[in-house]
């Protein structure tokens, strides 16, 4: 209280107020006033009017309060009261769970400690605290149904990703109002040519040639409302390819959507007997195919490459890159992707794919660059070369030549120069089997050998290997 409202009172302005007016004051003020001795034991009880449960709690004058409490606020209470009984400034106040002997409800009460004349009598003033612990209640039950909204979302979401992915139909969901893609399947980005994660988010217009954004979409929102529908026929830019659009319009929260379904014309031009063909060999084939982007991303592959890679299923490969399954990651990629880029093909890259588990496994790579529209795209096929490596002969004539020349050394030089001599024999068999695995490409073989292009033309003069490997300089 401000100075100017303590003289107020001390002055003798305010007459003095009769013990009913108090506490009617009281019990207006507070849900509920204990008077309590500093032993404990309760004195009076002031219930506010309005609360016509807690008049059921009068008849606890002359009782010991600790007995109208719950057994676990007993000793709360006795520290808070010893605190507030050695004078100690600042007393907290305190939440007790009061009890009815009768119908046993718990009514939790949040008393304050008051002083009142020199008699040592203490006022509890108390405010109920059960609308409180119901707002309380009512917020864990609203966020237990909202975890389990989002445990069924996430199942319905899950469920929806698996169904996307196992359909065969090219699916393409479009916002009617942004004429934006949101959301596509993996067929759907196949066709398209592009990776699932490049299409969501882009005008769905940009994927076909001459249609502007709101055209394109305007006249698929027309064709999903007419009753007889009809397919919009359409060109794929990155792929120039001709397909039709079957349109389905709905709402979700409030946002029209469009479901696309993109196929083939059915003239029989697209899906001819060759289609037909190389779609069996894909699924059915004894090797491994992959078609992934020009970053390596993978797109879509088969059984038997899923096989090499100890049998991961198909929806956890796609958008991955084929890195993760190389031997020598990157190195092995760029090797195959320049080599194809220029010339077309490689044919039979040696190397070795890594499975899920870590396991290594010899394979012999042959990669086509494809060109869909203005992408380029390549085609990996993996052939499993594990049984042709372990019967395949080793090429010991250099070996054995160097080794006879090491072991001749013995009794004439000393030891640490045919250790140094040795080391030469092996970095120079390391430095020309790179430089074959790589078809003569340096920077290639410099990455795969973890030099510098500059190192790596020093060893290559050092070991008079520069003839050798045609002056490829790519």
């Amino acid at each position: 209280m401000k100075s100017r409202g303590a003289k107020f009172w001390q002055g003798g302005s305010i007459p003095l107020i009769a013990p009913e007016i108090l506490g009617n004051i009281i019990a207006e003020v507070a849900d509920v006033g204990v008077v309590i001795s500093d032993a404990g034991i309760i004195l009076s009880v002031l219930v506010n009017p309005m609360h016509d449960e807690f008049s059921r709690l009068e008849d606890w004058e002359g009782k010991d309060f600790r007995d109208a409490m719950t057994d676990d606020c007993v000793s709360k209470f006795d520290s808070r009261l010893n605190s507030f009984l050695s004078n100690r400034m600042g007393v907290r106040p305190i939440e007790i769970n009061h009890t009815h002997q009768i119908n046993r409800l718990q009514y939790p009460v949040r008393y304050s400690f008051h002083r009142i004349g020199p008699t040592g009598a203490i006022l509890l003033l108390g405010r109920d605290l059960r609308p409180i612990a119901e707002l309380q209640q009512q917020l864990v039950k609203a966020q237990i149904a909202i975890e389990r909204d989002h445990e069924a979302q996430r199942e319905f979401d899950a469920r929806f990703r698996v169904l996307m992915e196992a359909t065969n139909d090219q699916i393409v969901f479009v916002s009617v109002h942004t004429g934006r893609i949101t959301d596509a399947n993996g067929p759907a980005a196949l066709l398209l040519g592009r990776p699932r994660q490049a299409i969501i988010g882009a005008p769905m217009a940009g994927e076909f040639e001459g249609n502007r954004s709101k055209g394109l979409v305007e006249a698929l929102t027309e064709l999903a409302n007419q009753v007889h529908q009809k397919p919009l026929k359409v060109q794929l830019r990155n792929v120039g390819q001709a397909v039709e659009i079957f349109p389905r319009i709905f709402r979700a929260a409030g946002e029209r959507l469009l479901l696309c379904r993109i196929s083939a014309p059915r003239d029989g031009k697209l899906t001819d007997a060759k289609s037909h063909f190389m779609t069996n060999m894909f699924e059915n084939g004894p090797d491994g195919i992959v078609f992934a982007s020009q970053d390596g991303m993978i797109l879509s592959a088969n059984a038997a490459f899923l096989d090499l890679i100890d049998g991961t299923p198909e929806l956890v490969v796609k958008g991955r890159s084929i890195v993760e399954y190389l031997q020598r990651g990157s190195v092995d990629l760029n090797v195959m992707t320049d080599n194809a880029a220029r010339a077309g093909r490689m044919r039979l890259y040696p190397t070795k794919t890594i499975g899920e588990y870590g396991t290594p496994r010899a394979v012999e790579i042959s990669v086509t660059a494809l060109s869909a529209g203005s992408t380029q795209m390549f085609a990996f096929v993996f052939r499993d070369a594990s049984r042709i490596e372990a019967a395949r002969p080793t090429d010991s004539t250099l070996s054995s030549e160097n080794v006879r020349s090491i072991l001749g050394m013995v009794g004439t030089t000393s030891l640490k120069d045919i250790v140094a001599r040795s080391s030469d024999v092996v970095e120079k068999m390391c430095i020309e089997a790179a430089v074959d695995l790589t078809r003569n490409n340096r920077v290639a073989a410099a990455e795969m050998l973890g030099l510098s292009r500059q190192s790596l033309y020093v060893k290559l003069r050092k070991y008079d290997l520069v003839s050798k490997d045609g002056g490829a300089d790519d």
